[in-house]
This record gives structure tokens, C-alpha cells and sequence, in this order.
């Protein structure tokens, strides 16, 4: 009756009482009511693990190569894959990757979404847009000011004008 990872420990019940169909009466051949009135089922409080994915380092993959380029023998490379825990699969991806020539291609790589490299042109132009932009309004400040100390001194000269016309 015990059933492997189940959610619940074992609990002892006699076989006259679970075999066959239910009984409508509920009555268990030991004359208690309910068949399971007595008994408590206690959940087991262990959490399974979550199972851990494995990353193989290139120093690693290529040690693998090389034992299973030395087994010879028929069932020796099957031995090899259940003593390290593999699949044959892997091997055929680290050949593959072997034969790219690369380190890079060898070590485990990094999963879920890649990273988004930027153009480095992207950022410079956002800076010079935003200098623009500062310069630009500092532009349109200098011409208010301009504007402004012509209006100013317009309104003085005529009011030098008119004290020189009052004068003569």
C-alpha cells in the first residue's frame, strides 16, 4: 500500500479491510464504523528538492572526450555515461562543440534571455542631443537678453532725446 514519493506516511491497515469494493455500510469486518475512523493520515511534512540542473566546466567536458575516446571495448562508454550520471547526447553536443575549436564552446552556457547589447554610437548621440537641447535654450536666454538691454536702451536714449529737447 506504501506508493514512492507520496504525500502521506505509511499507515498499517489490515488487507481484510481495504480489499475489494466499498462497503455501503460502512461497516468494517472488525465491526468499526466509518472503516477509517480510527486511523489518522498525517501528511509528511518533507519537501521534495527540486532538482539542481548541472553545469559542466570545459576542463570537465574534455576529460569525458578523452575517456570515452579511449573505451574500445563494447559497453565501456555506456559504463563510463552511468558512472558520470550522462546521456550519450551529451557527448555528441561536446564532440560537436570540440570540433568548433573554441574554449568558449566548451563551457556551460548562461540560460534565459540574453543580455541586449547596446551601440556605443546610441549612447554617444543621446548625450549629444541632450548638450544640444542645453545649448539651444541657452541660446534663446542670450537672445531675450539681447532683445531686452536693446529695448532698454532705446528707452533711454529717447529719454535722453526728449531731456535734450526740453533743454534747448
Amino acid at each position: 500500500m506504501e506508493k514512492k514519493g507520496s504525500m502521506f506516511s505509511h499507515v498499517s491497515i489490515g488487507l481484510g479491510e481495504m480489499e475489494g469494493a466499498r462497503r455501503a455500510t460502512a461497516i468494517s469486518p472488525s465491526g468499526q464504523t466509518g472503516g477509517l475512523a480510527g486511523l489518522a493520515v498525517v501528511p509528511d511534512p518533507e519537501v521534495p528538492e527540486k532538482a539542481v540542473r548541472r553545469k559542466f566546466t570545459a576542463k570537465y567536458k574534455r576529460r569525458i572526450l578523452q575517456e570515452a575516446d579511449l573505451c574500445k571495448e563494447p559497453g565501456q562508454i555506456g559504463a563510463l555515461l552511468r558512472r558520470e550520471g550522462l546521456y550519450s547526447s551529451n557527448l555528441t553536443t561536446w564532440r560537436r562543440q570540440a570540433e568548433q575549436g573554441t574554449l568558449e564552446a566548451l563551457s556551460p552556457k548562461k540560460r534565459g534571455p540574453k543580455e541586449k547589447k547596446t551601440d556605443p554610437s546610441v549612447h554617444r548621440i543621446a548625450e549629444l542631443e541632450k548638450e544640444k537641447q542645453k545649448l539651444e535654450h541657452k541660446l534663446r536666454q542670450a537672445e531675450l537678453i539681447i532683445a531686452a538691454q536693446k529695448k532698454i536702451a532705446e528707452i533711454f536714449q529717447g529719454s535722453l532725446d526728449a531731456k535734450e529737447e526740453t533743454k534747448s
